[in-house]
């Protein structure tokens, strides 16, 4: 399994040319498999705009799982192309709320006067899931969904192909109301879907300077990320949902400091067009002590 970034920004696209290396597009991960038919998606922000323009005409399925419905995770959505494609199976996956289901939610957004198009004249094959709580299928992976600290109903899932395992936890504040983070695993949001994954995409939207001025945002500083990381034993951190205001330059300075070297796993900074394999995900010193 390889994921592809598509998008990798937070809270809004940057349309700058200081961005321009790490990328200005919101939230959006291709899932590669072995299918070329089937495709899968985490997160419609504004990467997933030219995702669906690349994607071949012999792609059967799209299924697009969606963490939560703020907008810069959706706002790339009624422009994927694949949804005017017709006939063409899309799933779209994603939490409901304790009033509306994931329908109902969406149609807020894509319908007037927000939106020209309503979703019920989207001439694709279209169905919506509410996303369920714990593991379920899709052709080839095993998904598992489970709610994590961020405003608004939200998930992150863990896949699992059988040859790799991703979580994908864009938008998370694990360290808020902890004393102490990390705490015990049974008390650390998203614990449990990162637990001994290759390859963890995680929220690490600031730094230690600015998360205090945003505590209970939903986000995380980097040093947050790399905790989880170390408690959960993951293979590869991947860096995700960067500050809108982070340019190229600073996001440079930040993962070029030495003191990341210190970690048992890899850590990299996201940036579009960049192809991430949870094959090579374990640095060669932990590949023979890796949990399966």
């Amino acid at each position: 399994m390889r994921l592809g970034f598509w998008g990798v920004r937070g809270s809004v696209p940057v349309p700058t040319p200081d961005v321009a290396r790490y990328g200005g597009n919101t939230s959006c991960v291709e899932v590669i498999g072995d299918d070329p038919t089937h495709v899968v998606i985490l997160d419609a922000g504004t990467g997933i705009v030219p995702l669906g323009h690349s994607l071949a005409e012999g792609v059967r399925r799209v299924d697009v799982l969606l963490t939560h419905l703020h907008m810069d995770h959706i706002l790339g959505l009624g422009f994927f192309a694949p949804l005017f494609r017709p006939g063409l199976d899309v799933h779209l996956w994603g939490p409901s709320s304790t009033m509306q289901d994931l329908r109902t939610r969406l149609s807020r957004y894509l319908s007037p006067p927000l939106f020209p198009v309503r979703l019920r004249d989207l001439p694709s094959r279209l169905t919506l899931h509410d996303t369920p709580l714990g593991r379920f299928e899709l052709p080839g992976i095993e998904v598992r969904a489970e709610l994590v600290c961020h405003p608004g109903p939200t998930v992150g899932y863990r896949l699992d192909d059988g040859g790799g395992t991703v979580a994908y936890l864009p938008d998370h504040e694990p360290a808020l109301g902890v004393r102490r983070f990390p705490d015990a695993p049974e008390w650390t949001s998203g614990f449990a879907l990162a637990e001994g994954v290759d390859v963890l995409v995680h929220d690490a939207q600031y730094d230690d300077d600015t998360y205090p001025a945003h505590v209970g945002w939903g986000h995380s500083a980097l040093s947050h990320a790399l905790e989880l990381a170390s408690l959960a034993g993951v293979g590869h951190l991947v860096a995700f949902h960067h500050d809108p205001g982070a340019a190229d330059y600073v996001l440079d300075a930040r993962f070029a400091d030495p003191a990341l070297q210190r970690w048992s796993f890899a850590v990299t900074a996201a940036a579009e067009g960049s192809i991430v394999d949870t094959v090579s995900a374990w640095p060669s010193s932990r590949s023979a002590t890796r949990s399966s």
